[in-house]
């Protein structure tokens, strides 16, 4: 029994420090998370914007998986409408 209580607890504290370690770089990591997202959808719609992309075959079957990010990328990319032309999201 002590060993379980003990082990359970060393898994809090494991967990807490972890926290605490991690807490200054959580809004950097999650920057950074989010400018990879953003390089990955214009990877994935660049082809339809008229970029030319090498990787667009591969890239095309990911598209209706990410328009429902759309809207939100382009806004914060400072897009105010959609570019696409036959797409309208706004």
């Amino acid at each position: 029994m002590k060993i379980k209580s003990v082990r359970q607890w060393a898994g809090k504290a494991s967990r807490m420090l972890e926290e605490a370690y991690n807490a200054p770089y959580r809004s950097a990591i999650a920057r950074a998370k989010r400018d990879e997202d953003d390089l990955f959808m214009m990877l994935v719609f660049s082809e339809l914007m008229g970029v030319p992309n090498p990787a667009a075959y591969y890239t095309l079957e990911l598209q209706p998986l990410l328009l429902e990010r759309f809207h939100d990328w382009h806004k914060r990319m400072g897009m105010e409408h959609s570019p696409l032309d036959h797409f309208r999201c706004c």
